[in-house]
């Protein structure tokens, strides 16, 4: 499994990376910008990203408009709801609302502070992991 970690906040990202890690080959970066370069040129060479976790309040962009962005790139190189990253969005209790207004788009979300187990379930329930 091929996995992107973008998170502003390195104590998340690294946290994110320890627990997902043993799962598949995963790359973080800190920023919106940074991140959709990275999705731009996986989906060029068709190295895709199975998951995604994107931080909702980053400085650049927000993680909102880097879903849209993804979601985008993803439709424009013709990719089918099965070939399209599963993408969480993680975030604190107060970004709810704004999470709720990513339903459609994302796959779910995680709420900090997250645990190994929490995302093993969100694994299983994306059926990424059995």
């Amino acid at each position: 499994m091929r996995m992107l970690v973008v998170d502003d906040e390195i104590v998340s990202r690294k946290k994110m990376m320890r627990i997902i890690n043993e799962f598949g080959v995963c790359e973080e970066v800190q920023t919106g910008k940074t991140a959709l370069n990275m999705v731009k040129t996986a989906l060029k060479e068709w190295k895709l990203y199975d998951l995604i976790t994107l931080d909702v309040s980053m400085p650049d962009i927000s993680g909102i408009e880097v879903l849209t962005t993804i979601r985008e790139m993803e439709e424009g190189r013709g990719l089918d709801k099965e070939e399209q990253a599963k993408i969480l969005m993680v975030t604190a209790l107060s970004d709810m609302k704004t999470v709720k207004a990513c339903v459609g788009k994302c796959d779910g979300y995680v709420i900090k502070p997250f645990n190994k187990e929490g995302m093993v379930d969100k694994f299983k329930k994306l059926g990424l992991l059995r």
